[in-house]
């Protein structure tokens, strides 16, 4: 039974004193619960009507731009039109530059981070795991879709990746048009939506975005590296392009530049999902079995397998808290009281970043060379990338 005094909307709950402290953001979230991405249902609705050249069209325009396409399906030019508008709160320069934050995450912390924080607050929301484990892909071929999502990441944080035309745009708007897919497809096979709201909705998409901006980093101050003011204000702004590539209402994300304004925001939307079920407990196990498997096959690993599927445990339940943890079937772990040793350790090395610019420079160049090698490591097309393939 509903608690006296919430507002239950498409499977959120809302709490009035919520309500009292953030009115505004509240009725957003729950307007966009029932609002999907109306641009790239359009083109998908399209693909389903013309089919190959309408894909043919919307490939090409993304590569070459919108006026190698003058032809193009309506549907697909008004997609590639919003694309290639670059908003004036987008930082231009910061997109030529890359996302120097993330690149200077010296590895494995920033697999660390993907894993037991990005992806594992991704899968505590039951509707996006009922989603996920309903395409039938993550829970046996785990290692790939990580692995897709971590060749999307790595292409649109390099430098350039979100420039028009290059890798990380163009992935970005294929994500886009793969949660079109998946929304479409859900709702022709009887997606409840007054019940769980729209599939891969506005308030999704906004709570996805600050996983791979304030969740990822917010785990990382766990083992001591902490990201200054200046650079915080930086990564969020170099996303603001992401969210807008995605999708996303800008009215979620623009004005967010710290991690107590993206946590607030964080903290409301969870405060609204209903708890992890079994779907998201089980996306989470083959998360932390593919990831620890993955860690220990790094060249001179310092661990085994058994060692970081630990560390990732001992990580997350001190990041998402023991209740969080529970729910998702997180075990305690025999490292959690390592973790103050570990931080003080990178803490050093962190702080030796911030005092020496060049070593700070070495660490986002390492990060650049990491991020390219792996982008050739997968050489077949990944979902988002099939989506787009035609039939001839």
């Amino acid at each position: 039974m509903t608690a006296p005094n919430t507002r239950p909307v498409g499977g959120r709950v809302v709490d009035p004193a919520t309500r009292d402290h953030q009115e505004d953001q509240v009725d957003l979230l729950l307007q966009s619960v029932q609002v999907g991405d109306p641009l790239a249902d359009a083109v998908v609705a399209e693909f389903d009507e013309l089919g190959d050249d309408a894909k043919d069209a919307l490939r090409h325009g993304l590569v070459a731009g919108r006026a190698s396409v003058p032809d193009a399906p309506p549907e697909v030019d008004a997609l590639l039109a919003d694309a290639e508008t670059v908003p004036d709160w987008v930082d231009t320069e910061l997109l030529a530059q890359g996302d120097k934050v993330s690149l200077a995450v010296p590895d494995p912390w920033n697999r660390v981070a993907f894993s037991a924080g990005s992806l594992t607050h991704t899968y505590s929301s039951p509707t996006i795991a009922r989603l996920l484990v309903g395409t039938g892909r993550l829970t046996s071929t785990a290692p790939r879709r990580i692995a897709e999502t971590g060749l999307w990441n790595a292409a649109v944080v390099l430098p350039g990746g979100l420039l028009t035309g290059a890798p990380g745009y163009v992935q970005t708007v294929q994500v886009r048009l793969l949660h079109a897919r998946v929304r479409a497809s859900a709702l022709a096979h009887g997606w409840d939506s007054a019940r769980w709201g729209a599939p891969i909705n506005q308030a999704d998409i906004a709570r996805t975005w600050l996983d791979f901006t304030l969740v990822p980093v917010s785990l990382l101050e766990i083992v001591g590296y902490r990201l200054t003011e200046v650079e915080q204000r930086r990564l969020y702004s170099y996303w603001y392009r992401v969210a807008h590539l995605l999708g996303l209402d800008e009215r979620f994300f623009v004005g967010v530049e710290s991690h107590q304004q993206a946590d607030t925001l964080c903290n409301l939307f969870d405060s609204t999902l209903a708890p992890p079920d079994e779907n998201s407990r089980a996306l989470v196990a083959a998360l932390y079995g593919a990831a620890a498997t993955g860690l220990a096959a790094t060249p001179q690993s310092p661990m085994d397998e058994q060692a970081w599927r630990e560390l990732l445990h001992a990580v997350a339940r001190r990041h998402h808290g023991d209740e969080a943890a529970d729910a998702l079937a997180i075990p305690p772990s025999p490292l959690t009281p390592l973790l103050p040793l570990i931080a003080l350790a990178e803490s050093r090395t962190r702080a030796h970043q911030l005092r020496f610019p060049e070593v700070l420079r070495q660490a986002e160049q390492a990060g650049i060379d990491r991020f390219r090698a792996f982008t050739t490591l997968l050489t077949d097309h990944t979902a988002y990338q099939t989506h787009m393939e035609g039939t001839r």
